[in-house]
């Protein structure tokens, strides 16, 4: 299982370089009714790319929802299981809010978590209350998905592969 941030890991806080293919035209795209300027920021690489990999894709954004209506389309995804964020969820101090609840939704599996705000106390908390071996990858939210932290994913995915 392989969640997947959309804000700072598909969508980056910096514009990609003019080499990405960009969306509208950089002002908000009425024509698709959502008018966020920064979806300009998606590249279609990425949904290629992720969907290479393998494993289940998870939207694990505040996006929920609409990153299948939204973002998906865009990135050339499939409609994506997405994890529903429960409204009381208190963390362990210095641990993310999202964190407890992706290793209970992976129920005892194994997962992939790419985000830009993942720290070392949520790898320690995961590490500590979670079954299963899991990558808590850190993405720059300044650079977005890249092809080192797709590699560093790989790697580790083929590791359990080979080992399991």
């Amino acid at each position: 299982m392989i969640f997947v941030d959309v804000d700072g890991v598909l969508i980056p806080l910096r514009a990609r370089s003019t080499g990405a293919r960009r969306f509208g035209s950089g002002v908000g795209d009425a024509a698709d009714g959502f008018g966020n300027p920064l979806l300009d920021r998606l590249d279609p690489v990425d949904g290629v790319r992720l969907l290479a990999l393998p494993g289940e894709l998870v939207w694990a954004s505040t996006w929920m929802a609409e990153a299948n209506e939204v973002v998906a389309p865009r990135l050339g995804l499939p409609v994506l299981a997405v994890v529903d964020w429960p409204d009381d969820e208190e963390p362990g101090r210095g641990v993310h809010w999202k964190t407890v609840h992706l290793a209970r939704w992976a129920a005892g599996r194994a997962f992939v978590w790419l985000d830009d705000e993942i720290t070392d106390a949520d790898r320690r908390w995961v590490a500590a209350h979670h079954s299963q071996p899991a990558l808590l990858h850190r993405v720059d939210p300044f650079l977005g998905l890249a092809d080192a932290d797709l590699a560093a994913v790989r790697r580790w995915l083929e590791k359990r592969e080979a080992t399991g």
